[in-house]
């Protein structure tokens, strides 16, 4: 699928090319706009519908997502998998549960994103989770492109994509990206 995938992601204009700084800080040549992929309703189906199979034998209760990336992927998973699906969103300070979404103790999660570069989100996804006294059963992204950087989340993470797209810290950047104006698209 990743190839097909990608494809698609060229075609609905989601892989962008030109100079990026990334939510994590760091910059890139590419970006992935996730949500001109998802807003075509038969390929969120279909692309989260195939992240679901890639969990589901680690058996959850639940599916959480970071807002605002994760929500269709982390809603979509959820139906594939029969399960009700909740999202954590930013407040001051960092991600929170808010909306009267309630985390039941030994409850298993299945944390689902649109794309992971070091995992920061997440992260913060499965802090709110194990703070709650509840269990991570599995990471699942469309996109893993942490590039062999892998964030080790402390239990199984699947992708649909790994690409090793290279990022560079602000202050390294080289000639070309120097030279062009920086783009923050946001999630």
């Amino acid at each position: 699928m990743s190839d097909e995938l990608l494809a698609l992601f060229r075609e609905t204009g989601a892989l962008l090319d030109g100079h990026f700084v990334l939510r994590s800080g760091l910059h890139s040549r590419q970006f992935f706009q996730c949500a001109l992929l998802l807003q075509h309703t038969d390929i969120a189906a279909r692309a989260c519908g195939m992240l679901a199979d890639k969990v589901r034998n680690v058996g959850c209760d639940a599916v959480i997502s970071p807002a605002l990336g994760g929500i269709v992927v982390g809603q979509e998973v959820g139906r594939a998998l029969g399960k009700r699906h909740i999202f954590a969103e930013k407040a001051a300070g960092g991600l929170v549960l808010r909306r009267g979404f309630k985390i039941a103790p030994n409850e298993k999660f299945i944390v689902a994103e649109d794309v992971v570069t070091r995992g920061g989100r997440v992260q913060e996804t499965i802090d709110i989770v194990r703070e709650k006294g509840a269990v991570v059963a599995a990471v699942a992204v469309i996109v893993d492109r942490s590039g062999g950087n892998r964030p080790d989340f402390g239990c199984p993470f699947v992708s649909l994509i790994e690409m090793n797209v290279e990022t560079f810290d602000a202050g390294n950047l080289p000639p070309d990206l120097a030279q062009t104006p920086a783009i923050k698209p946001g999630s």
